[in-house]
C-alpha cells in the first residue's frame, strides 16, 4: 500500500471565509500515484474546518449568516468562558465543531470520486494567521 502526505498552508485575511481547496487536493492525489484508495483532508487547527458542499456563493453566504446566528462573534468573556483565557475566538471553536474537522474522499482510477456538485472547502473561523491542512492519500 502507498501513502503520500502533503500540508496545505492558508492565511485567510477575513475572520470567517471559505476557500475551495479541491484543485489543491486533486494535485496531491495525482502526485501520490494512488489509483484506488482514500484521501483524508483534515484541518489541523481548532478554529478551522474542512467540509464538502456545493461551490455556490449564495450557499456560502447562507452558511456564514447561519453560523453567526448560532455562535456570534463576541470577544468579551461574558458570552464565551473560553475568552476568559485572553483569547477572543470562543465563537470560532463552536463554528468549527458544527462544520467538521475532516473529510474522506474515495480515489477511483486515480481521481477524487465525488458526487455531481461536491467540492472540498477549507473553512476559516478565526482568520488572519497561518494554518495548515493535512492531505493524506492511501491506497494502491
Amino acid at each position: 500500500m502507498k501513502s503520500h502526505t502533503e500540508y496545505l498552508t492558508f492565511n485567510v485575511p477575513a475572520r470567517m471565509d471559505f476557500v475551495n481547496i479541491t484543485p489543491d487536493v486533486e494535485r496531491v492525489v495525482k502526485a501520490s500515484s494512488v489509483k484506488e484508495g482514500l484521501t483524508l483532508v483534515n484541518a489541523m487547527h481548532i478554529t478551522a474546518s474542512v467540509f464538502i458542499n456545493d461551490d455556490e456563493p449564495g450557499l456560502h453566504a447562507d452558511y456564514k449568516k447561519w453560523l453567526e446566528t448560532l455562535a456570534p462573534y463576541d470577544p468579551s468573556p461574558q458570552r464565551y468562558q473560553h475568552n476568559r483565557t485572553g483569547e477572543d475566538n470562543g465563537d470560532a471553536h463552536h463554528k468549527r465543531q458544527i462544520m467538521g474537522r475532516e473529510v474522506v474522499v474515495a480515489v477511483t482510477e486515480g481521481r477524487l470520486d465525488f458526487g455531481p456538485w461536491e467540492q472540498i472547502f477549507y473553512g476559516e473561523f478565526d482568520g488572519r494567521r497561518t494554518k495548515r491542512v493535512l492531505v493524506k492519500v492511501i491506497g494502491e
